[in-house]
Parts: structure tokens; sequence; C-alpha cells
């Protein structure tokens, strides 16, 4: 019997301190002043491609880690340099995995490239799922896609809210209803190519947190596209559209499959932005002196410091059980991967909270990053599923009951 370890192996290790290298010495120096500025960090986006940080063959290394650790290592490590900065560089990856996930060998070959474009000249990628009606309701999504046999394309129509990337992305990755009668189940993945007429964006909306990371609504007016953007190819739509109207269960649909290769990495992007917000917590205490001692020394402090510690690691052990389960196959039994994203985002709230609040006023000003970590941290209990559809998932898991 293989003895089991928790230790990183070295490759792992590597990575952990690349990352993180590049987190202290090239995003957190900038993390302020991008923030301040709102806008999208395309120098150290420009700077991650060059040392490798951002590109494909840099998921691709992470993805094909046989342990599933890799990935939620380096987003850990990046996020605690900042998360804004740390979703300009990773935001990417969503419409990546969507393509990964779904897509033909001949797609990503096609497409992915694209969606980082060159070392010289960045490109990102959108993935567009939510709109206004339907956020955690996913079934409840309009926008439409409509095949054109005379021309071989797919005609999209539609709103979508709060992309990531949306509208400044070249390659925007979007889902769409092919078959309102199924529900969820009637929909599927499209890749809007780089220029095609139809998909405008609003402005950059303005957020509480992750600043850094553009964010904006996305319309899709009669967009045109051919039809080997259709993610996966036609014959596996039709496969998939039959078993849901003959009531046979489908494979699952476009966006959920997303959200499932995702969130134990979204869980360690939030435990990065705790990390930061502890360790911080932890140096100041040391040296803030009350009472003619350091306030480390008094019980209440102390022990808040100890939670915060418990928490990060146990929420790390829910992400890397998920990460690992999900590399290996490993059904979801009881809504793993759901539970590492819920736990992890709720540590990330209550733990920047925590670290705001031992500092006194001092936390309440932007002369010190946790005013900037607890902005960014309460985003983790709302994107990529609510805490509560999280809860929804798990108890559904565990009771075989069509929970609402």
């Amino acid at each position: 019997m293989a003895e089991f370890s928790l230790d990183l192996n070295e490759e792992q290790r590597d990575l952990r301190d690349w990352v993180h290298g590049f987190a202290a010495e090239v995003v957190r120096p900038a993390a302020a002043e991008w923030d301040a500025r709102e806008e999208t960090p395309w120098p150290i986006i420009q700077e991650a491609a060059k040392v490798g940080l951002y590109g494909f063959e840099f998921l691709a290394t992470c993805w094909a880690d046989p342990t599933g650790l890799s990935l939620p290592i380096a987003s850990e490590e990046l996020f605690w340099g900042d998360a804004g900065i740390g979703l300009g560089i990773f935001g990417t990856s969503l419409a990546v995995a969507a393509i990964y996930g779904a897509g033909t060998p001949d797609q990503m070959v096609e497409w992915v490239p694209q969606c980082f474009g060159t070392v010289d000249e960045p490109a990102v990628a959108a993935f567009c799922t939510t709109e206004p009606e339907a956020g955690s309701d996913v079934g409840a999504m309009r926008t439409r896609a409509v095949y054109d046999e005379a021309s071989d394309e797919w005609v999209l129509s539609g709103q979508k809210a709060y992309a990531t990337n949306g509208g400044i992305a070249g390659v925007h990755v979007v889902t769409a209803s092919v078959d309102p009668s199924l529900g969820s189940r009637g929909q599927a993945a499209f890749v809007v190519p780089p220029g095609t007429a139809g998909l405008t964006a609003t402005r950059k909306l303005r957020k509480l947190g992750l600043r850094a990371s553009h964010t904006a609504d996305v319309f899709l007016d009669d967009v045109r596209v051919p039809g080997r953007c259709l993610l996966g190819g036609r014959d596996a739509l039709d496969e998939r559209l039959a078993r849901a109207r003959s009531g046979r269960r489908a494979s699952g649909q476009a966006a959920m499959r997303t959200f499932e290769l995702s969130r134990p990495t979204v869980g360690a992007q939030a435990l990065g932005v705790a990390r930061a917000a502890y360790e911080y917590a932890l140096d100041y205490a040391k040296d803030r002196v009350q009472f003619g001692r350091p306030i480390i020394e008094n019980q209440a402090v102390a022990f808040a410091l100890a939670d915060m510690k418990t928490e990060i690691d146990a929420a790390r052990l829910l992400v890397w059980r998920a990460s690992w389960m999900g590399r290996n196959n490993r059904p979801f039994t009881a809504g793993e991967g759901s539970m590492s994203k819920l736990k992890a985002g709720e540590v990330a709230v209550s733990v920047t909270e925590k670290a705001v609040q031992l500092l006194g006023g001092a936390g309440f000003l932007r002369d010190h990053p946790v005013e900037r970590w607890y902005r960014d941290a309460k985003i983790y209990t709302i994107f990529e599923g609510t805490s509560e559809i999280q809860r929804l998932v798990i108890s559904r898991a565990i009771s075989g009951v069509q929970i609402r």
C-alpha cells in the first residue's frame, strides 16, 4: 500500500515558491495603484506572460498534475498578492476551462491560443453566462441561439451580466439556450471570435472589490458565428438534446460543467486573500504596543488569530480534497466541490473582517491593505455560485431530495 502523505512534491514546492515570488515582487507592490485606478493591469499581465505565468502552457502543466493540487497552489499564492490583479491574470482561465471541458481537440487548437494572445500583445478572454434574470437560476437563461442551416451559422441574441473581461476580451465564450423547453438541459456554449459584429459591452462596472479586474454587461444583437463555434460540435449537441427529450439523464449543461471544474480553484483564490489578511494581522499584533505590551499578548487578540489560522487551514484541506477528486474523476457525491468553495469564501470574509478589527482604526484606512482585502473577499460568497447555492448543491447531494 502506498504511503499517505500531505507533503508537496518538489515540483509543487517549486511552483508555489515561483508564483509567490512573482506575487510578492510584481503584484503586491502595484496592488493599491491598480485598485485605485480601477483599470485592467495590462503591464502586469504582460509581465506574467513573459515569465510564463500567463498562457495555456502554464494551465496545461497545472492540469496535468495527477494530484490536482498545482492550480489551487498557484491560485492561492497569486491571490495572496492581490485578488484584483490575480483575476486580471487568471480570469481568462474560466473561458479556457469552458473550451477545454466542452470543446473538440480542433476547437481547443483553434481558440485557446487566441484567448491569451502573444507575449508582446497579450489578450484576455471572457466566459459569459450570468444574466439579469438568470444568475443563480441558470435554467432561466433567456439568451437564445438559433441555427441558420442556409449559412451554417448560429445566431445569438440576448444579454449577459457581470462578465469578467466582457467587451475587452478577444474571445468570448457565451452560453445560450438552443431549446428553451428543456431548461438548463437545452443549453450550449459558443465561441464568439474576436471582432464579431453585434457583440457590444457597457462601460466597466464599478465594484466594491476586485477593482483591477474588468467586469461589464455584454449584449448580443443577432451575433452570427460559424457552425464550428458550437463547442463540442453539432453531433454531440443533438445527442445530448435527444437524451434530454427522452427523459434520460443528460451529461449536464454548459455553464455548470465549467463551474464544476473551477469551484475548488475559486476557493483557493479566496484562501490567498484570507491568508494575506491573517499574516498581516499577525505581524501587526506582534508589533503594536498598547498598555506597555504587544497586543498579541492579550488573549482576545491571540485567540482571534488562532481561529483565523485554524479556519484557513481547514478550508485549504477541503479545497485540496475537491481538487484531487476532480482531477481523478471521483464523483462529488456529497457536493465536495461546493463544500470547498463555500467554506473558503466564508472564511475569506470572516478572516478579513477580523483583520480589520484587530488593526482598529488603522484597519479602516487605505494606508493598510486589510481594507482592500476585506472588500475583495466578499465576492467569494457571491460569484460562481452564491454561498446559498453551494448549500443547496450540498444538501441535495447528501439527502437525495430536490430541496428548493
